[in-house]
């Protein structure tokens, strides 16, 4: 039976007894609903493959999509990643913030089953106090929008139960209203001298340009082959 827990998604005072729930359910492995800046997500420990496997299962997502990452800080999300001063540059400017940023994996992530890409990971720090306290009592989750593949992200309770039922352990959901931010923008820096957004979402390209220009670190932009 899955539990349901409402919690002011902006106010660090209320977030201890939520975030402590939440982790509690992900240490075992369960599925535990999340709401972020952008939209609700679903979350997972990314280093136990059971779990990872269950969130697949719930989403109905493609193995060959797979899992991001997130992290409470953006020290902690570049350490599961190999060094790159353009992440670094946007991170500092960006994160958190609605930016994934795609990269090689480090040792600390190398066995993670995210998917059927094992080399990379996309990591990203959420802009949200609740999510933010979630992911310090956890450690980073694997996290992706809650909605079954090839549907819209589901906005309020109805939706995310109608969507996951007893599949989601607990439910954390926003009050104050739904979380109605665009998805974040998806940057491949797996070449450091190219660059590619894999989707589009809040952050332009210009603003992404303006940041790597300005480090020093501005590689060559390149279209994603549809």
């Amino acid at each position: 039976m899955s539990e349901i827990l409402e919690a002011d998604p902006h106010d660090e005072s209320g977030a201890p007894r939520a975030a402590r729930a939440a982790a509690a359910a992900l240490r075992m492995g369960e599925l535990v609903v999340v709401p972020t800046e952008t939209v609700y997500g679903i979350a997972c420990r990314p280093d136990d493959p059971a779990a990872t496997a269950r969130l697949f299962e719930a989403k109905r997502r493609p193995r060959g999509l797979n899992l991001p990452v997130l992290a409470a800080t953006a020290q902690e999300a570049l350490a599961l990643a190999g060094p790159s001063a353009e992440a670094s540059a946007l991170a500092s400017a960006f994160w958190p913030g609605p930016l994934t940023i795609v990269l090689w994996r480090s040792a600390a992530s190398a066995s993670w089953d995210l998917g059927d890409e094992r080399d990379t990971i996309g990591v990203r720090v959420p802009d949200l106090a609740l999510t933010r306290a979630v992911l310090r009592e956890s450690g980073p989750l694997g996290v992706t929008s809650a909605n079954r593949s090839g549907e819209e992200p589901a906005r309020d309770r109805d939706g995310l139960v109608d969507a996951f039922g007893d599949a989601v352990s607990l439910y954390l959901v926003a009050t104050g209203g739904s979380p109605t931010g665009a998805p974040s923008t998806v940057l491949d820096l797996t070449d450091s001298s190219r660059a590619r957004i894999l989707r589009s979402g809040s952050l332009s390209r210009e603003r992404l340009h303006a940041v790597l220009a300005t480090s020093g670190h501005a590689p060559q932009w390149v279209d994603f082959p549809r």
